[in-house]
């Protein structure tokens, strides 16, 4: 079996993580990249067409894995691809600096009989540590072409790709690998032979891979290929080996492949010994993965990367906002109704898409703020060593170190919290810390809680704030250790991490790195993110008259809809006549600042007996447009310091409130119609509900986009439900005293309990595999 390049395909890229796949799979695509999911799952799939190529030569980035036994989701995407028949070549990225560990997956690949070729990258890294390569008899041991390569340099990439292409000009043939297995087992291949090399040759693979495979008990090649030989045969093979050699079959096997890669580095590869260095990165793990220094440190740079996140990248957030909204909701809402477009096409194009488009442009600058951050600690080799650190608290509540970094993220934003959760490595753990994250209290819950404290609390506004953060991340820990016995019950990922060397960030790497997720964001959630906000902008501005233009009043259609739905609030302290509280979390559905803009509106209205005085309306101008959103970014960033010692901005809980009323762009009259209709236990059951329910269309969007529809359904209805249970607790217990509704909400609860015990049950169902 031979691949030339005018024959050629497919290409996958195989390798183990922090090998400098992504960079060569960049340099070979260029800019025709496109990211998508592996079917059925949300572990990232990235294809792109060979540059430069005389044919249509497609090159697939698979998953950062350590070998295809498919442990691991990962590990069964890379597995089931590359034995699907339709890969021509794989190119194997071999980190140079650690031969050893990085040959496992590579002779499993070389195996399976697909025509190979090895891409021995990090070759500065490896002379830096005094390591020589002999390139020929490296490929003479492999049975395949090897080439160098240093990625980080663009002069070694474009040799690499040269020489790639000699090489598959003059075709590749099937590797000749053979690795020596104990006799035990080489018997066993050998009599299992006749009866696998044919459905194996169908697949483009060898009889040896096949039996190796079933001999390692692989899930998919035992329920594909076991009946071949039976049931029986399998087992009493299994058992024969393993009393023979004292162990697990699996087991010996890996122990004979890597007395065989170390025989081969020992033949083609020579060592000299540089302690300085060694010395040096020593020293600087000593003291980043201290015992008592090393959470501090982490703590200190993540807080660091809040924010710079949240000051520095929301510092652009009036310019998306203002240009976004200026062009597709007014200035297109100006020009249809110069058309003379109806008012209901106007209120859905421009008010529901045109807003949907700005909501998505105003997340742009921070999503990829935070994930510029996040590429600069991981091409650094920090992130690896935080995930270290953190990884003993985390594992309490059934999580891995690294999903500590979207918790934090979280308090800033969650949507770039919900989105960072894709530097977890296993489906379980991005599951569960994106139903742990929305509890993180994010900056727009803020103005509503500093409205709700200057109205209610006085001087204790600070720490009624600070008991609401601490409710929200208490919440969190609790829901990670429901769902860890429930609805995830199972074995959580292994902590088994490899410690990348220390290096300066590469720019290019780490620009790639955040455009490549923004663009999964604004493509992917944001579609999800532009269906809500048209559907909440229609209802928001149809009046049950018929007509619209009626945001924000008594008058739309959504008011009544919330009118009709504030008996189901009563019991955590909504009375009827407090409709516009109910209204006010729709609203907040688009951001939950927008509670605070509704609250005036409506309670504004009822001041005003209806109607709200007048505002003159400038006349829409694309050069003002453009100055104003410009002047925003000089004006944002100018007090960019100011926020260093206070990124969640709680400054502004001290504010009195003629002061917050101006600074949060309200009508005194809000104050007043807060006090008419809440008490101050009421106030702070709305203000966890708040908190908890589930969170704006952007979050949603992200979440839905990055658990599915079915696992994002049971996100919506936890939050809501939890929501309305712990409030109703609060007020009941210190004011309402009605013993049906505590009931009530205690049932619920358990009932949140049964359904994600039977749901983890049978998760199959929501295509969730243990």
């Amino acid at each position: 079996m031979s691949a030339t390049l005018t024959r050629m395909k497919t290409i996958a890229l195989a390798g183990n993580p922090n090998c400098g796949k992504t960079t060569i799979f960049n340099a070979l695509t260029g800019s025709s990249a496109k990211v998508g999911n592996w079917p059925g799952v949300t572990v990232e799939r990235r294809e792109g067409r060979l540059k430069g190529s005389s044919a249509e030569t497609a090159v697939v980035d698979l998953p950062g894995i350590y070998s295809l036994s498919a442990e691991s989701e990962d590990e069964r995407v890379a597995r089931d691809f590359i034995i699907s028949g339709s890969v021509d070549l794989v190119i194997s990225i071999v980190d140079a600096a650690n031969l050893e560990r990085n040959l496992f997956l590579t002779s499993t690949i070389l195996e399976s009989g697909i025509p190979t070729v090895v891409a021995l990258n990090m070759m500065d890294a490896a002379k830096k540590k005094g390591i020589r390569i002999d390139l020929k008899a490296l490929s003479d041991e492999l049975g395949c072409p090897v080439l160098p390569l240093s990625a980080i340099q663009p002069e070694s990439l474009k040799n690499f790709r040269n020489e790639l292409d000699r090489t598959l000009s003059s075709g590749i043939p099937a590797p000749k690998t053979r690795i020596k297995y104990s006799p035990e087992i080489e018997s066993t291949i050998g009599s299992w032979s006749k009866k696998l090399s044919g459905p194996a040759s169908e697949l483009g693979v060898t009889d040896r891979f096949i039996a190796l495979s079933l001999l390692e008990e692989d899930p998919f090649i035992t329920e594909h290929f076991g009946p071949l030989l039976g049931e029986e045969e399998i087992e009493k093979a299994l058992s024969s080996i393993g009393d023979l050699a004292g162990t697990t079959v699996d087991m010996l096997i890996a122990d004979n492949r890597y007395s065989w890669i170390n025989s081969l580095c020992n033949t083609a590869t020579s060592r000299k010994e540089e302690g300085t260095k060694r010395a040096s990165r020593g020293g600087l793990d000593a003291i980043l993965l201290h015992r008592f220094l090393g959470i501090p440190i982490f703590l200190g740079v993540m807080y660091l990367v809040f924010w710079f996140t949240m000051a520095v990248g929301g510092s652009f957030i009036d310019f998306f906002d203002i240009l976004f909204g200026g062009i597709f909701v007014d200035g297109l809402g100006t020009l249809m109704a110069g058309l003379g477009s109806p008012e209901w096409l106007t209120a859905i194009i421009a008010g529901g898409i045109g807003g949907g488009i700005q909501t998505v442009s105003t997340f742009i600058p921070i999503i990829f703020t935070m994930f510029l951050m996040l590429a600069l600690l991981e091409d650094s080799g920090y992130m690896a060593r935080a995930a270290f650190v953190m990884d003993k608290a985390m594992r309490a509540i059934g999580l891995p170190g690294k999903a500590f970094v979207p918790m934090l993220v979280g308090f800033g934003c969650t949507v770039p919290a919900i989105m960072a959760t894709r530097t977890l490595e296993s489906k379980r753990d991005r599951f569960m810390a994106i139903f742990m994250t929305p509890f993180m209290s994010c900056g727009a819950r803020l103005p509503v809680y500093a409205l709700f404290t200057a109205a209610f609390f006085g001087n204790l506004a600070g720490g009624v704030v600070f008991s609401i953060y601490l409710a929200g991340v208490l919440l969190a820990v609790l829901t990670g250790l429901l769902l860890k016995h429930t609805l995830f019950k199972g074995k959580h990922t292994p902590f088994v991490m490899e410690l990348p060397a220390y290096h300066s960030p590469r720019m290019g790497h780490i620009m790639n790195s955040a455009w490549r997720r923004l663009k999964i964001y604004m493509f992917r959630a944001g579609k999800v993110i532009i269906l809500v906000v048209l559907l909440l902008s229609v209802l928001n501005s149809w009046g049950t008259d018929g007509t619209f233009g009626n945001e924000d009043s008594e008058e739309s259609v959504l008011s009544v809809i919330g009118k009709s739905i504030t008996p189901v609030f009563t019991p955590m302290g909504i009375v009827q006549e407090n409709w516009p509280a109910t209204v006010s979390l729709f609203t907040g559905l688009f951001a939950k600042e927008a509670v605070v803009g509704t609250l005036n509106a409506l309670y504004s209205q009822e001041s005003f007996g209806g109607e709200e005085p007048a505002e003159d309306e400038e006349p829409w101008s694309l050069a003002a447009l453009t100055v104003e959103s410009l002047a925003s970014i000089g004006e944002n960033l100018s007090g960019v310091l100011d926020g260093l010692l206070d990124p969640l901005g709680l400054g502004l809980i001290s504010s009195d409130a003629d002061s917050l009323a101006e600074e949060l762009e309200t009508d005194d009259s809000v104050f007043t119609g807060l006090r008419d209709n809440f008490s101050p236990v009421s106030a702070y059951a709305f203000l966890l509900f708040i908190l908890i329910y589930f969170p704006c269309v952007a979050a949603l969007g992200a979440a839905v986009q990055e658990t599915g529809k079915g696992y994002g359904t049971v996100l919506v209805t936890y939050l809501t439900l939890l929501a309305w249970i712990i409030s109703t607790l609060v007020f009941q217990i210190l004011e309402g005293g009605s013993l049906l509704w505590i009931t009530v909400a205690l049932l619920l609860l358990a009932g949140i309990f049964v359904s994600f015990t039977l749901m983890g049950r049978g998760r199959e169902r929501l295509r969730y595999p243990g």
